[in-house]
C-alpha cells in the first residue's frame, strides 16, 4: 500500500519502537516536535496517514489533527493515547474528526492494520477525486463542445471562462478548486431553455428588456436544478445556481452564498465584457470600479497571467490550434458558428473547414489572436491592495 505515513509523539523511545516494527511495511517517517509536524506536513505533504500522541507539550493531539485536516483534508488522521476518557474521545471524533481512536500500549499489529485501514481509505478519497476532477471533467467537457455546436452563443465561450477561472483558483489557492472549473463548464446548461431570440441578442451585444433580462438569468436556477440530480455534484449545482451573485437582479448577495459562486460570477462578468470588446485592463477596471466585488477576488482577476496576444487576419485554412478568435465566425447566411473568445481546438477547426467547403461557406478572412508569451494586465491590482 502506497503512501506515507506521519507519526508523532513526544516520547523518543516510542517512536523508535514504531520504526523497529513499522518501517519495513511503511513509508514511515518521525517527529517528536508537533510544531515541527505541522510544518511537514505543510511543505513535505501529502501524508496518507497521520498517526498523533495525545497529550504532548504545547499542542494535544485532538489539536494538531484539526490542524492536520485544515491543512490537508484528504489525510487520515489517527489518535493514540493514554488517556482513554469519554472526553477525549469526543474531542477527537468532533474537532479531530479522527478515522481510528486508539489506546496505549497499542500492539504493533494493532496500529499496522489501522494504518494499512488508514491507507485504504486514503486511496479511495483520492480515487475519488479523481474520478470527480478528471473523469467528470473530460465527459463535462464533451457535453459541452456538443452544445456549442448545437448553440454556440450560450457554450461557445466556455473553454474562455474555464481558463480565467482556473487561473483565479490557483492565484487564491481555493480548495476543491475542480468544482468552481465544473460549474463554470456546466454554467450555462440552463440556456437550452432560453428563447434562441434572446442570446441571438447578447451575442450581438444587444440590451435586453427587463422580461428577457429575467428569462435570461433564470438559466441559472433551471441549470443548477439539472445538476443537482447527478450524484456528488450538489455543490457545483449550487454554485452555477448563484452565478449571478452581486450583479444588479441576481441572487442576494449575502453570507449564505458560496465563495466559489463569488468567484464564477467574477469570472463570467469579466468574461462577458471581454465579449463585448473590451481590452483586459479595461474590463478590470470596470469591475474593480463596482462596489459589490470581493478584492481578493479582483486581486486574483488582475495577477492572471495570461498570453499577450497580436492580432490577425486569417482564413479558415490558415487556422492553428490555441488560436482565439477576436470576433465571431459565421457562415455566409450569417448563421453564428463560433463565438468571439473560442479557443481553436481541432473540433472547431474541422466545422469550420467542412463550412468553408460546403455551400453554406463562411464569412472570412477574421481577426484572430496570438499568442506570444506575457502576463495579462495588472491595472486593477493597484486598487485592491
Amino acid at each position: 500500500m502506497s503512501g506515507k505515513v506521519l507519526c508523532i509523539d513526544d516520547d523518543p523511545l516510542v517512536l523508535r519502537g514504531y520504526e523497529r516494527h513499522l518501517r519495513r511495511r511503511f513509508a514511515l517517517e518521525t517527529v517528536v516536535d508537533p510544531h515541527e509536524a505541522l510544518r511537514m506536513v505543510r511543505e513535505q505533504g501529502p501524508y496518507a496517514v497521520v498517526v498523533s500522541d495525545m497529550r504532548m507539550p504545547g499542542i494535544d493531539g485532538v489539536r494538531l489533527l484539526a490542524e492536520v485536516r485544515a491543512v490537508s483534508p484528504d489525510t487520515v488522521r489517527i489518535m493514540l493515547t493514554g488517556n482513554a476518557d469519554q472526553q477525549t474521545a469526543v474531542d477527537a471524533v468532533n474537532e479531530g474528526h479522527i478515522f481510528r481512536f486508539l489506546t496505549k500500549p497499542c500492539m504493533p499489529d494493532v496500529l499496522a492494520g489501522a494504518i494499512e485501514a488508514g491507507l485504504q481509505q486514503y486511496s479511495l478519497v483520492c480515487a475519488e477525486k479523481e474520478l470527480l476532477s478528471k473523469t467528470l471533467s473530460s465527459s463535462v467537457q464533451l457535453l459541452t463542445e456538443i452544445l456549442a455546436l448545437l448553440k454556440p452563443p450560450a457554450f461557445g465561450r466556455l473553454d474562455s471562462l474555464r481558463r480565467i477561472v482556473r487561473g483565479m483558483c490557483a492565484h487564491l489557492q481555493f480548495p476543491n478548486a475542480w468544482e468552481v472549473e465544473l460549474a463554470a463548464m456546466l454554467s450555462q446548461i440552463g440556456c437550452v431553455a432560453v428563447p434562441d431570440g434572446i442570446l441571438a441578442k447578447l451575442a450581438a451585444g444587444q440590451a435586453l428588456s427587463s422580461v428577457e433580462l429575467k428569462q435570461f438569468r433564470d438559466h441559472a436556477r433551471i441549470g443548477g436544478g439539472l445538476i443537482a440530480k447527478i450524484p456528488r455534484l450538489e455543490g457545483v449545482a449550487r454554485l452555477v445556481a448563484n452565478q449571478f451573485v452581486g450583479l444588479e437582479g441576481g441572487p442576494p448577495d449575502d453570507e449564505n452564498v458560496p465563495y466559489g459562486a463569488r468567484v464564477l460570477a467574477a469570472a463570467i462578468e469579466f468574461d462577458r465584457l471581454l465579449a463585448a470588446g473590451s481590452q483586459p485592463d479595461e474590463a478590470l477596471a470596470l469591475l474593480a470600479a463596482g462596489s459589490t466585488w470581493d478584492p481578493q477576488i479582483l486581486t486574483a482577476l488582475g495577477r492572471l497571467h495570461d498570453a499577450e496576444y497580436t492580432v490577425r487576419l486569417v482564413h479558415v485554412h490558415e487556422l492553428e490550434l490555441g488560436m482565439i478568435l477576436d470576433e465571431n465566425v459565421c457562415a455566409n447566411s450569417g448563421e453564428l458558428l463560433l463565438a468571439r473568445g473560442s479557443e481553436i481546438v481541432p473540433w472547431m477547426r474541422d466545422r469550420l473547414l467542412a463550412y468553408a467547403a460546403s455551400p453554406h461557406g463562411v464569412r472570412q478572412p477574421f481577426r484572430v489572436r496570438c499568442r506570444t508569451a506575457s502576463k495579462v494586465s495588472e491595472a486593477v491590482h493597484a486598487t485592491t491592495t
